[in-house]
């Protein structure tokens, strides 16, 4: 329905004080979000990394900041060795990485539950599938 909560609610859990208005009205720099929806009111999808099992970013990344942890899957962007070349986005095939000062892509909120995205989502139209199962 393109309402965008998945996007507000991710930028939220990016930020410093995890509150919808101090993250939108008090905090520099201002959190981003790692998810957009593209499309409109008839046809919307919400945009975000696949952590995908053979990443492109990872292979593309110069410095070695872009990791996938082989134990839980996750495809991760080191802050402190990104250099912002952004081969990484060119060589992503779903354009889930935003170009800023560095890399930014969805971390699945660092794995500490649901996904903000997922349990912010008032039409139930994300899901969070891990090893098989619904989450």
């Amino acid at each position: 329905m393109d309402c965008k909560l998945c996007e507000v609610y991710c930028k939220t859990a990016h930020s410093k004080s995890k509150d919808v208005i101090k993250a939108y009205k008090e905090e520099f720099p201002e959190p981003v979000a790692r998810i957009r929806v593209e499309g409109g009111k008839l046809l919307s999808v919400a945009v975000s990394c696949r952590h995908c099992e053979e990443p492109a970013c990872v292979e593309a990344c110069i410095t070695g900041a872009m990791t996938k942890n082989p134990e839980t899957g996750l495809v991760i962007n080191d802050p402190e060795r990104c250099v912002g070349c952004m081969t990484c986005a060119v060589a992503c095939p779903y354009g889930c990485i935003k170009v800023g000062d560095i890399a930014l892509k969805c971390d699945l909120c660092d794995l500490s539950g649901v996904p903000a995205c997922v349990e912010h989502c008032p039409n139930n139209a994300l899901i969070y599938v891990e090893g098989g199962s619904e989450k």
